[in-house]
């Protein structure tokens, strides 16, 4: 059982922040290498990025109800249910990978070659999904190892599995972009491939780190590994109103960068800048995310509801203070982080103003997700996909707004994450002061 000590809170926490800042350094260098290589191969890998974690959303959405699974069954003393809890989760996955494949390979390109302006970066889009698609048979696996992990509050695997994704992802994209005197450049292609590998390289690692572990040992996750169709409806019912939360606000975005590019290549490029440098800023939130909700389900399970009130007060001030931490150069020195994604001084100016502006609706977000994956934690997720939704639609109206009929200015367009940060915690605060959401049985 997890303590409430600021020691163990960041015990946990720090481990998933290092994985999502490793996987943040990642994005970055694949953003500065193809930068430096080609700006419509930069744009497209951009755009085509956001699909293919759209995609990737339904695997999250459905390994972080397994989580929030497990780590009731813990807090009510029942770890003998979560072999066959990972088993099913690995099965769910597989399922909705095959389904997802068929979705990019099929039916996305027609998409992308209708509603892209500049039919050179649609194409690029393609060709780097035709191959970063099969990234998700290894994140069927690596999402369902980790939700057991982050559910038993071993996150420090996460951690290592993250670098080994990392440091060969970063060595593979410098060879298979530029090439080498053996191996061909591959551009945008090698990207693709780069973090495909990579990918299969940290499931690998998870594997072998888990078939090891003490934990899962006592937890027989492999002796008695199984399916079991009372756990697949759980695993379901508690998940998918999490993948639709994801996929929903992923494909929001999506199409806001859609609506960008047919604004131009200038505000593209401008805005893919921003967004490969906001991942820095999710680093925290996310990290104290995924620990908000191993947290609250445990002692929601306990029966010990008084503490989860200063769970919340807690991780908020870290999400506050590691924000600054990782963001702070934003306001300082933006001029040096955006050098990193993309030097050309031509986007300097508006890029700085951009990324100096949305700042603050960052820490917005900081203080609002705690309260939106409280309510996750508790196993009230179809309450979360309600909130979610409420603000994605008013966040794309806004944008529409904005951008089809204001025709404001790339900096304006911006704000339309104020508008989406400040709803989703303020409709997450409504609940949580209105609903009996600390009964939820599970």
């Amino acid at each position: 059982m997890l303590d409430l000590r600021y020691r163990s809170i960041l015990r946990m926490a720090l481990p998933l922040m290092a994985s999502t800042f490793i996987q943040s350094i990642v994005l970055i260098t694949d953003s500065s290498f193809l930068s430096r290589h080609d700006t419509i191969a930069f744009d497209a890998v951009g755009n085509g990025g956001l699909i293919y974690i759209t995609c990737f959303m339904a695997l999250v959405g459905l390994s972080d109800g397994a989580q929030i699974l497990m780590a009731r069954r813990i807090g009510e003393k029942k770890e003998n249910r979560l072999a066959r809890i990972f088993g099913t989760t690995i099965f769910a996955n597989f399922l909705t990978s095959i389904i997802l494949v068929g979705l990019i390979v099929f039916v996305i390109p027609d998409i992308i070659t209708g509603y892209a302006k500049n039919q050179e970066i649609a194409s690029g889009q393609i060709d780097y999904l035709n191959i970063r698609v099969y990234g998700l048979f290894f994140a069927m696996v690596s999402l369902a190892i980790n939700a057991y992990l982050m559910a038993v509050g071993k996150t420090t695997i996460v951690f290592i599995s993250a670098l080994f994704i990392a440091i060969s992802n970063i060595g593979l994209d410098y060879i298979l972009i530029f090439g080498t005197e053996t191996i061909p450049m591959m551009g945008l292609k090698g990207a693709a491939l780069a973090s495909t590998l990579s990918d299969g390289i940290g499931m690998l690692f998870l594997l072998i780190a888990l078939s090891l572990s003490a934990k899962q040992k006592k937890h027989k996750l492999f002796t008695e590994l199984s399916y079991n169709f009372e756990s697949f409806k759980e695993v379901i019912r508690i998940g998918s109103p999490i993948v639709l939360q994801g996929v929903i606000a992923l494909s929001t975005w999506t199409v806001f960068f859609t609506w960008i590019e047919q604004i131009g290549e200038y505000e593209l490029t401008i805005s893919q800048t921003i967004r490969s440098l906001y991942f820095l800023a999710f680093v925290p939130v996310w990290g104290f995310g995924a620990t908000t909700k191993t947290y609250v389900s445990q002692y929601i399970g306990k029966g010990d509801l008084t503490q989860v009130k200063i769970i919340i007060k807690r991780i908020q001030l870290l999400s506050l203070l590691f924000l600054f931490i990782f963001f702070h150069g934003a306001i300082l020195y933006p001029e040096t982080l955006i050098g990193l994604i993309n030097p050309n001084e031509i986007y300097m100016k508006d890029t700085v103003e951009i990324l100096r502006f949305v700042t603050g609706s960052v820490v917005i977000y900081s203080i609002g997700s705690v309260f939106f994956q409280t309510i996750n934690g508790s196993g009230n997720t179809k309450f979360t996909f309600y909130i979610e939704l409420i603000a994605v639609i008013v966040y794309i109206i806004s944008a529409y707004i904005i951008i089809k009929i204001v025709d404001a200015s790339i900096f304006w367009v911006w704000s339309v994450e104020y508008i989406y940060f400040i709803s989703m915690g303020l409709f997450s605060v409504i609940y949580l002061k209105t609903f009996k959401w600390e009964k939820k049985q599970l």
